[in-house]
């Protein structure tokens, strides 16, 4: 799949970014704070001042509203899509590598999460509050009644895309932000993040990680590609055990 790539990297700090010319670290949250030297998520139509409450999203709209790449996507400044055994920076997902999954595929997220003992409904109502997703359920069903049972079927099961990241055409990024975004502007037109401590404040970027695995469930029509994902602050013998564990376990 021939075409100009951009995958962006949210960051919210200076940090070295990969030596490889697809990536672009964006600068998240960068209303009124000091110049990082990368692209700031604060240039052409954005809504980076609402950073706080909408955590990496404000790179995801930035991307939606100004980027006209074929293909496009959203890392982190600590998470990469990788490939091989060893989770190494010189392992992270090259644009050759992108090119011969999207040939085969057309979205490309993260291998699954497991929640043991707690199903996604659940463990969102055990970390955050549970009024958040409530209400976001009653939106879906107004505005989109079509994707109920997809956001049922999610919120029952025990396993999550997590992260936000996502690889993909820039229609089908256009298509699924497009879609999210009228949830969650909708959604904030009915509670006051303002009044909340940092941490629930945050709510639209946690029920943006639900809502990608709505969107996925409920168009099928597009193949995803579950990749690992490189965890540049993570003690490196930790991350191996962990794809041991994943492997012995057979998570897909």
């Amino acid at each position: 799949m021939e075409g100009e790539k951009k995958i962006f990297i949210a960051t919210h700090k200076k940090f070295t970014a990969p030596k490889n010319n697809i990536y672009i670290p964006i600068h998240v949250g960068a209303y009124n704070k000091p110049d990082l030297g990368f692209l700031k998520d604060s240039s052409g139509d954005n809504i980076s001042e609402k950073n706080p409450y909408f955590c990496e999203l404000t790179g995801v709209y930035w991307i939606w509203k100004n980027c006209k790449s074929d293909i496009v996507g959203l890392v982190h400044y600590r998470r990469y899509f990788y490939n091989g055994f060893f989770k190494k920076i010189n392992n992270i997902m090259t644009s050759n590598d992108i090119e011969k999954i999207l040939e085969k595929k057309d979205i490309i997220v993260s291998k699954p999460v497991y929640i043991l003992f707690s199903s996604v409904r659940n463990k969102y109502e055990k970390l955050h509050l549970k009024e958040d997703l409530d209400k976001c359920e009653k939106i879906i069903i107004d505005k989109f009644p079509e994707y109920k049972e997809a956001f049922d079927k999610v919120m029952k099961r025990h396993f999550l895309y997590p992260y936000n990241m996502i690889i993909t055409k820039k229609e089908i990024f256009d298509e699924y932000s497009k879609w999210m975004f009228d949830i969650l502007f909708e959604l904030e037109k009915q509670i006051d993040v303002k009044k909340r401590d940092t941490y629930n404040a945050r709510v639209f970027g946690f029920l943006s990680e639900r809502l990608l695995n709505v969107w996925i469930e409920k168009n099928k029509q597009y193949k995803i590609a579950k990749k690992h994902v490189f965890n540049t602050e993570e003690n490196i013998h930790l991350q191996r055990l962990n794809y041991i564990w994943r492997k012995l376990l057979i998570f897909k």
